[in-house]
């Protein structure tokens, strides 16, 4: 059997470009490598500050209900209310 010949052969400039294309394919995988991980800590810092209010706010609830429930006279009930007017 005869050896095979190749169906197409590249010149010179088209191997050069395929080269500078595989170049810049790599180069833009790294920076979507590099993003992607900047994601990642981004929505890990987020979702820290969100557990983190939200933890706050169930503090503030918490600490108004038990206000609410300790005070028959109602002071505390009327100094927030005027503490959220201002």
């Amino acid at each position: 059997m005869a050896p095979e010949k190749p169906v197409a052969s590249a010149s010179g400039a088209d191997e050069g470009d395929l080269v500078k294309a595989f170049q810049e394919l790599a180069k833009g995988e790294r920076t979507a490598a590099a993003l992607e991980n900047q994601l990642s800590s981004m929505e890990a810092k987020i979702e820290a500050l969100l557990a983190e209010a939200e933890k706050e706010q169930q503090e503030v609830e918490r600490m108004r209900a038990g206000r609410l429930d300790g005070n028959a006279g109602g002071s505390d009930q009327e100094s927030e209310q005027s503490n959220e007017q201002k």
